[in-house]
C-alpha cells in the first residue's frame, strides 16, 4: 500500500465534529422570529388603540379603565406588576423584531457582494424602501409616549390619578407640535403594518396575482384602519371636541 504523492494519510480513531447552527439563528427561523413578534406587537397595537378610543365616552369612564388596567392581576399580583411584565414582554419582543429583521437584512446584502455601475432599481414598495427610517421615528416615538403618559416626566399635567386629564392636556392646541410628532410616528407604524401584514399574507399562500391584489387590499384596510384609530385620539382633543 502506498499513498499518492501530496495526499494526507487519513486519522485514526479522529473524530470530525460539524457545528450547526441553531435553528433559530437560521433565515427560517429568523423570519419565524419576525413573524411571531410582529402578530404580538400588532395586537398589543389594536388592544391599545381600542382603550384609547374610551375617551370619547367621558372622563369618568376613561379614568376608570385606565385605573382598572393598574389593577388587573390583583391579588395574585400586587400593584401595577401586570402592565410591568407586559411592557418587558412588548421590550423583548421590539428588540427581537429589531435583531432578526437587522441580521436579514445583513445576509441580505453579504449575499450580493458585487455592486453593478449600471443596475436596475429594485421594484419594492414605499414601505419597503423606508422601513429604516420609519423605525427610528417609531423608536424616538415610543421613547417620548413613555416619558410623557406613562411616567409623567414631559406630560404639562403628569398626574397618573388623573389619565383622562393627562391626554387631553398632552394634546391642547397650543401643544401641536406633540401632535404633529404622534401623526408622524403614527403614520410611520401604518407603513410598517403595511408592510408587515403583506408580508404575513404572502407567506400564507397569497402568491398569485390576485392572492397579491387581495393581500395588498387587506394590508392596506388594516394599516389605515389602525392609524384612523390613533389620530382621531389627538385630533378630537386639538380641535375641542374632547376637551
Amino acid at each position: 500500500m502506498h499513498w499518492t504523492t501530496g495526499a494526507s494519510p487519513p486519522s485514526v480513531g479522529c473524530v470530525v465534529v460539524t457545528r450547526t447552527r441553531s435553528p433559530i439563528r437560521s433565515n427560517v427561523g429568523l423570519k419565524a422570529v419576525m413573524a411571531v413578534t410582529g402578530i404580538l406587537l400588532a395586537l398589543f397595537l389594536i388592544a391599545h388603540m381600542l382603550g384609547n378610543l374610551k375617551v370619547f365616552t367621558g372622563e369618568t369612564s376613561f379614568d376608570h379603565y385606565a385605573h382598572w388596567l393598574r389593577d388587573i392581576g390583583k391579588p395574585l399580583l400586587p400593584g401595577v406588576w401586570f402592565l410591568w411584565i407586559l411592557r418587558t414582554v412588548l421590550v423583548v419582543a421590539v428588540v427581537a423584531h429589531i435583531v432578526a429583521a437587522t441580521v436579514l437584512a445583513r445576509r441580505a446584502r453579504a449575499a450580493r457582494p458585487v455592486k453593478y455601475a449600471h443596475r436596475k432599481k429594485i421594484n419594492g414598495s414605499y414601505a419597503a424602501r423606508t422601513m429604516r427610517w420609519g423605525g427610528v421615528i417609531i423608536l424616538l416615538f415610543v421613547i417620548y409616549h413613555l416619558l410623557d403618559l406613562t411616567t409623567g416626566t414631559l406630560n404639562p399635567v403628569g398626574n397618573e390619578s388623573k389619565p383622562y386629564g393627562n391626554v387631553v392636556a398632552d394634546f391642547a392646541p397650543e401643544r401641536w407640535y406633540v401632535t404633529l410628532f404622534y401623526t408622524l410616528a403614527i403614520v410611520a407604524v401604518g407603513f410598517h403594518l403595511r408592510h408587515g401584514a403583506f408580508s404575513a399574507f404572502r407567506s400564507l399562500g397569497q402568491q398569485t396575482p390576485r392572492g397579491e391584489r387581495r393581500a395588498r387590499t387587506a394590508a392596506l384596510v388594516f394599516a389605515v384602519l389602525l392609524c384612523a384609530g390613533y389620530l382621531v385620539v389627538p385630533f378630537a382633543v386639538l380641535t375641542g371636541l374632547v376637551s
